[in-house]
């Protein structure tokens, strides 16, 4: 196995394990907290039973998360030690402030943890919205890391080195405020449908059970917005790759020509020999409007980049269609619970919504997964963008593939492990919980 593979094998495992747990690291937290607050508001037993077990939940995926996050930290010098040689200075501001939030969050989740009966009510809620707040900021420091390999600055890059770095200005580049946006919804998206959809699955077999149903509702209400401001920061995205990266936008749209207006594509295998795409549907104008809110405007295609600047197409297209698609189905799902909630409450007790909302569990993640993959796929061949290309930056140790397959296995075993956690977990969950005793 070359070792430029096996590194990007490895960087796209780690990343695509840990990001899992960076997504519930974020978002669950606050509903833990939204329950208590809820608790603390209407003396409901079901709140304070559905808090104490999403803060079981919370302490497993913490830990999980804690374990690939080190991982993926040393992954980083190891595998990329060009790109850190010349990073390190200028986006280790993001890094450390990464890791001042990670460890507020610890101290919090343990004061949350072990604080039952200990604290004033209102002061354990406070260490609950702390370990939100700092979840959150935890993930979008480091998607500001992320950010600047996408649109560096803070730096001038003469004879191959950085001079005059800005870290501060490197923290705040162009592209930080959009993906965190996005990040930041994805996160609750995915994280909310993903409990709701458990718990939903779960409601199936007892739909008089007012704990699984209260918890539905609970992520429903966070992962319901989200879901529907998701596509409005997404088209905030859009128009910031077209402007900055047109290359990742024709990659993403299988746009091998230059094309003004330019249609959307939807669905389709790019075919690279003849450059198009095959199986989709088109429509017309769509695109420049999207790209750059003018039904006229050109976008710019594959033909424009340099042949050894030009990002794959097949990878990046199809994981955007997917991403696309899960978000649409999500968003959708988000509308009718909202409308569902304020006119026709007796549809969230009908099996068939709760079936389709079991179907939601994965949706979130797997776009979560998608939209990385773009991210990343569709920057290459540059790991810093127009200053660094991956291949430069790759290390040159022997044996790279070995590590791969250990951080495979290291991987797996986590998994199973989180997985007989979780079901014990879930065992624990009262199997009947009756609506008097609410």
């Amino acid at each position: 196995m070359e070792d430029l593979v096996a590194a990007r094998l490895q960087m796209a495992l780690s990343l695509g394990f840990h990001i899992i747990f960076s997504c519930i690291g974020m978002t669950m937290p606050v509903l833990m907290a939204f329950s208590e607050w809820r608790w603390l508001r209407t003396g409901k037993q079901v709140y304070l039973d559905v808090t104490k077990a999403w803060s079981k939940g919370v302490a497993i995926f913490f830990a999980v998360g804690a374990v690939s996050g080190t991982v993926l930290s040393f992954e980083l010098g190891l595998l990329w030690p060009e790109f850190m040689k010349h990073a390190g200075a200028i986006i280790g501001m993001p890094f450390s402030w990464e890791g001042t939030a990670f460890f507020v969050e610890a101290i919090a989740l343990g004061v949350f943890l072990y604080g039952w009966n200990r604290l004033n009510k209102w002061v354990h809620w406070i260490s609950g919205v702390v370990v939100g707040i700092s979840g959150v900021l935890s993930g979008i420091f480091v998607v500001a890391a992320n950010a600047w390999m996408n649109s560096p600055s803070g730096f001038d890059w003469v004879d191959g080195k950085a001079v005059n770095i800005d870290p501060v200005k490197a923290m705040f580049n162009d592209a930080w405020l959009s993906q965190s946006i996005h990040m930041t919804l994805a996160a609750f998206v995915a994280t909310s449908f993903a409990v709701a959809g458990v718990h939903a699955f779960l409601l199936l077999k007892n739909r008089t059970n007012t704990f699984h149903h209260e918890a539905v509702r609970s992520a429903l209400i966070f992962g319901a917005v989200a879901a529907i401001l998701q596509p409005i920061s997404g088209d905030f995205s859009a128009k910031f790759v077209a402007k900055n990266q047109p290359g990742k936008l024709a990659a993403m749209e299988a746009l091998y020509k230059t094309s003004k207006p330019a249609g959307l594509v939807i669905g389709g295998i790019p075919n690279d020999k003849e450059q198009k795409v095959d199986y989709a549907i088109h429509i017309p104008k769509l695109l420049s409007y999207l790209a750059h809110g003018d039904f006229t405007a050109e976008v710019t295609g594959l033909d424009k980049i340099p042949k050894d600047e030009q990002p794959p197409v097949l990878v990046p297209h199809i994981a955007f269609q997917l991403m696309v698609a899960c978000g649409t189905v999500l968003a959708l799902a988000g509308m009718l619970y909202i409308i569902f909630s304020y006119k026709w409450q007796y549809i969230l007790f009908k099996r068939w919504w709760l079936t389709f909302i079991a179907f939601t569990t994965p949706l979130g993640f797997i776009a979560v997964e998608a939209g990385w993959t773009v991210t990343e796929v569709g920057r290459q061949p540059w790991i810093i963008f127009g200053v660094m290309r991956t291949k430069d930056a790759v290390s040159s140790m022997p044996g790279l593939q070995y590590s791969f397959f250990l951080i495979t296995g290291v991987y797996i075993l986590l998994t199973f492990i989180l997985i007989r956690l979780m079901r014990r977990q879930i065992k624990t969950v009262p199997e009947l919980y009756e609506s008097a005793k609410s």
